[in-house]
């Protein structure tokens, strides 16, 4: 049994769960602890993220202490995390912020306090206001899938519907903003038939496409999010008959999206690699106990567009590529 299946999935119970030996110490002996503070605990990504982080740590001989929001936007549970970890004499805090801003001051009540924050999966705003930052380029991930849905529609004219993921979060408007670069148009461009926030949620997603589909049946491209609300908008997409009629994009990468990019479910899906996130800030956190040295600036974790339909231009892998690299 696993130190994390032996610890459960941890939430805001704030219960501790990690390993420790000699390798990796804060200098009296004791192995580092390290925060990790996802934005749910639930969403197969966050999952990965924290395994990731669990296998590093134990790697290191350090301390893993995982904690995370009660839902996506839940901002006050990731307050009280930091305050819980500062308190418990964390060394370091990895954390992906329901709220880019919303979560400002108590990071730098964090760092005030000598614990070095890095962001992982999604900046702050300002992106300052953390030591460094573990992360896709949201905005490159975006223009991929914006670039591929163009191009499969060919001469169609578009009628394009977005599925949005919780306001106010950086990884949502840099995905957004670079899909409509990709795609070639802009926000308010007459080709958006609707919109709606998903909170990146499977069922929040499958009762928006619904809801999008009522309004507008001529909908023949779809942005998503993520994979979670690809699938749930496959759902409502299915259920009216129209599958074959609609151009799917999303990011992620993960196995199940993989699998549904082969099933056809989804047109093409960009992949991240949330383990290069989670074993950078470990890494990084482990150093700077080590040796006092702070990680700095912006650290692209990759991204690649998974696709059985290659369009010509983009470079893409295909699902078999993808699904002997899901999320590593």
């Amino acid at each position: 049994m696993t130190t994390l299946t032996a610890c459960g999935i941890l939430t805001m119970s704030l219960a501790a769960c990690g390993s420790s030996s000699s390798s990796a110490s804060n200098g009296s002996g004791s192995a580092v602890k390290i925060g990790l503070i996802t934005k749910t605990d639930s969403n197969p990504y966050f999952v990965k993220l924290r395994e990731s982080a669990q296998a590093e740590a134990d790697k290191q001989g350090a301390q893993l202490i995982a904690l995370a929001g009660k839902f996506d936007g839940d901002n006050e549970g990731q307050v009280s995390a930091i305050e819980n970890l500062v308190s418990r004499g964390v060394k370091g805090i990895l954390i992906t912020p329901n709220s880019s801003s919303g979560i400002l001051s108590a990071i730098k009540q964090a760092r005030d306090a000598g614990v070095v924050v890095i962001a992982l999966d999604t900046a702050t705003d300002p992106a300052s206001a953390v030591d460094a930052t573990f992360a896709t380029d949201n905005t490159a991930a975006g223009k991929q899938q914006g670039q591929w849905v163009k191009a499969k529609l060919g001469g169609q004219a578009p009628h394009l519907a977005m599925l949005d993921g919780t306001p106010g979060g950086t990884v949502d408007t840099f995905r957004h903003d670079g899909f409509l670069a990709g795609f070639g148009i802009s926000d308010n461009d007459a080709a958006i038939v609707g919109k709606e926030n998903t909170n990146g949620d499977q069922n929040k997603a499958q009762a928006a496409m619904e809801n999008l589909l009522q309004r507008n049946t001529t909908i023949n491209a779809l942005y998503t999010i993520n994979e979670p609300a690809a699938r749930g908008a496959y759902q409502a997409i299915s259920a009216k008959g129209l599958a074959s009629k609609v151009v799917v994009g999303s990011i992620d990468g993960s196995c199940q999206g993989v699998a549904d990019v082969k099933a056809g479910k989804v047109g093409a899906t960009v992949m991240q690699f949330p383990k290069k996130m989670a074993e950078g800030g470990i890494d990084a956190v482990v150093k700077y106990a080590k040796d006092g040295t702070k990680p700095s600036g912006f650290q692209d974790t990759g991204s690649q567009l998974i696709t059985d339909q290659p369009m010509p231009g983009l470079p893409s892998q295909d699902s078999t590529w993808g699904a002997a690299n899901c999320w590593g």
